[in-house]
């Protein structure tokens, strides 16, 4: 009887979180995947003021970040502040977010997907973008999870949804989410072609009940390797 090998997944959190506090909002989630899944944490490079008046914070890369509230860019850069409804013409440290992901592939790596939540979600989508248009190498990801996930509103990054983008995803939308509305969240579902969705009946969380679990299961078995 052949046994299955658990897949690796790499977790990007929301906006004003970090890997620790990602991964207790994702206890649940973890228990409801049990033996399946290997999910791994990384922390954004950027520390997320707590309050947009503050002084000068930390930049990217900065160890405060292991337990401090971060993201993975501004919206505002100058105010060193995010909203993902905010219009804006370029965004500040996703570079450096970029660079942390090609770190932990290669240091932590391989990975057979990823999860994302709210702007981690948002990174998942660019990543993507960038892993099929050839541009980073050693990005491997063969599906996606995207919870809560969004189209950024910066013009600079208009270039990500630009091409369809065919890897596996699975969209998870609360249809009472009030910090992304699930219009906005099904406005990126559009950008893939071979999308799944799970609308739960919650708001801004990870959705992790048993009810839900038929629908996570009948998207990662479809990745599941064999031994």
């Amino acid at each position: 009887m052949s046994a299955t090998t658990a897949l690796r997944i790499l977790c990007l959190h929301g906006y004003r979180q970090n890997a620790v506090s990602f991964r207790e909002k994702t206890g649940a989630l973890r228990k409801l995947l049990k033996n399946r899944v290997e999910l791994v944490y990384i922390t954004a490079p950027l520390e997320v003021p707590s309050q947009v008046d503050s002084g000068q914070a930390p930049g990217p890369g900065s160890a405060v970040c292991a337990e401090a509230p971060c993201g993975w860019w501004f919206s505002d850069g100058g105010q060193r502040s995010f909203d993902a409804g905010q219009v804006c013409e370029a965004s500040d440290g996703l570079e450096a977010s970029v660079d942390v992901v090609r770190a932990a592939v290669r240091e932590q790596g391989p990975f057979d997907g990823l999860l994302g939540f709210s702007q981690g979600a948002a990174l998942v989508a660019m990543l993507l973008a960038l892993q099929e248009g050839g541009q980073e190498p050693e990005f491997r990801f063969r599906f996606a999870v995207l919870i809560s996930g969004f189209r950024s509103a910066c013009v600079q990054h208009a270039r990500f949804y630009s091409a369809p983008i065919a890897t596996p995803t699975l969209h998870v939308f609360g249809e009472v989410d009030a910090v992304i509305p699930i219009h906005m969240s099904r406005d990126l579902l559009a950008v893939f072609t071979e999308p799944a969705a799970l609308t739960h009946s919650g708001g801004h969380f990870v959705p992790a009940a048993s009810a839900h679990k038929p629908d996570y299961l009948n998207f990662i078995q479809r990745f599941q390797k064999h031994t």
